[in-house]
């Protein structure tokens, strides 16, 4: 092998060397860059679940303050339309205290004040139940005894000792009725 041979070989791997040490250098600023990447996106990623805990928290929160709103003040309208129901009831009381008080007038303010109370009542769902004269139903009747009668056919009502009442659809109390045989 000759010097010039010996030189170009000296200046190849020289070159090769060369080039691989770029390559290096650059693998390294492209793993550094991947790598600073990376934690800018975790970074990211972090600060979205902080912010997605810190919404979750305040969606607790508030869902908490508003249901106990609701019970406090469920019963608001309710209250509401009871108070005239009191003032007349007071009115009564005191009219009947008077001298020129008759049993006829107490009768038609207790009846005026019944009908002001159910229709009150009824405005938020209340609702009579009243079957004279109808089938008997269990569902919303309760039969509290058995009676013949002539002309009635078997399981009809024949007398209401006490109305039920549905609420919104769903009995509270059922009418309490006689069926007859």
């Amino acid at each position: 092998m000759s010097n010039e041979e010996i030189e170009k070989s000296e200046d190849l791997q020289e070159t090769v060397a060369e080039t691989e040490s770029a390559e290096h250098a650059e693998a390294g600023q492209d793993t550094e860059k991947l790598l600073e990447d990376a934690r800018n996106k975790a970074d990211e990623h972090w600060n979205e679940l902080l912010r997605a805990r810190a919404d979750l928290e305040n969606l607790r929160r508030r869902h908490t303050r508003d249901l106990e709103n609701a019970h406090k003040h469920a019963l608001d309208k309710f209250v509401a339309e009871l108070l005239p129901i009191c003032d007349s009831l007071e009115l009564g009381i005191n009219a009947a205290n008077k001298d020129e008080a008759t049993l006829a007038t107490v009768r038609d303010g207790m009846d005026m004040t019944l009908k002001m109370l159910l229709g009150n009542i009824g405005k938020l769902g209340l609702e009579a139940i009243n079957p004279e004269g109808e089938a008997f139903n269990p569902e919303i009747h309760q039969a509290v005894s058995m009676q013949h009668a002539d002309g009635i056919e078997a399981n009809q009502v024949i007398s209401v000792m006490q109305k039920g009442y549905t609420f919104n659809g769903r009995v509270i109390r059922p009418a309490m009725v006689v069926v007859s045989q």
